[in-house]
């Protein structure tokens, strides 16, 4: 494998997004790290697909949840590919039987917590080291990683406290870790999708619809994963070198208040 070809590890990319991400960046000549956490059969045809196609591309099975699984995320890709340009923090779950905030558990808040946000940063800590490490060596021009949180960040779900404080808490991770690594040559992104079809969403595809169809946001459909991938597209192909911290709305103009 020639050490010439960028490359994109995506976490949680067997499915949904972060599948649409993945297959994105490999057309674009990205070789892409598969992450799964359970699903080994899916992750295995992404990696088909994206061979099939002529790109490059491995699954390794880990929980970003845990320091292990990281590690070996990072270890697994540098062995196969011999660098890493760039990180996508896309892997996340839904907050666990959706209960009411005063009901809500210490152990759900764990299980939410470990994997929507205290997984990010610490897989961006390493990834961001081994970064500036590459950089240092002239091994990589420069490095970013993106963060994809969600309108749940600053749109209040009473029975989903845990998802939605964890996502909030993304938006200060891609602030404090912008800031931090400007000076190293990395930059760091925040992509905010809206209602995008995918299986986390299809239990309430029929609240959405409805929804929808009365003018929710101003662009009236669902929006698809390949939406959220060609806005990841964008910053890997450089299009905004003046830029960091910011936030990328992917959401049909939800964010916009309305008199």
């Amino acid at each position: 494998m020639s050490k010439s070809l960028p490359v994109a590890v995506v976490t949680g990319s067997s499915r949904g997004i972060g599948r649409a991400i993945a297959t994105a960046l490999a057309a674009d000549g990205f070789a892409v790290t598969i992450n799964y956490n359970s699903r080994r059969d899916a992750a295995d045809e992404v990696v088909a697909e994206i061979e099939a196609a002529g790109g490059r591309a491995i699954a390794v099975g880990a929980s970003v949840a845990e320091p292990a699984g990281r590690t070996a995320l990072l270890e697994q890709t540098l062995a196969a590919f011999g660098r890493l340009d760039l990180l996508v923090n896309n892997a996340g779950i839904t907050s666990p039987g959706r209960k009411d905030l005063l009901e809500a558990t210490e152990e759900n808040w764990d299980l939410v917590f470990g994997t929507n946000l205290k997984g990010p940063f610490f897989l961006s800590q390493s990834a961001a080291l081994s970064m500036i490490d590459q950089i240092g060596a002239k091994q990589i021009p420069s490095g970013k990683i993106i963060n994809i949180s969600s309108l749940s960040s600053y749109a209040v779900s009473a029975n989903r406290a845990d998802y939605c404080m964890a996502k909030a808490g993304l938006q200060m991770m891609t602030w404090l870790l912008a800031e931090r690594l400007a000076d190293d040559g990395i930059q760091v992104f925040e992509i905010c999708p809206g209602v995008i079809a995918s299986d986390m969403t299809a239990p309430v595809k029929e609240k959405y619809d409805q929804l929808i169809a009365e003018g929710m946001t101003p662009i009236r459909r669902w929006g698809q994963p390949e939406d959220v991938a060609k806005a990841i597209l964008a910053i890997a192909r450089d299009l905004f070198p003046f830029s960091t911290g910011e936030r990328i709305n992917v959401d049909g103009g939800f964010h916009l208040r309305k008199l």
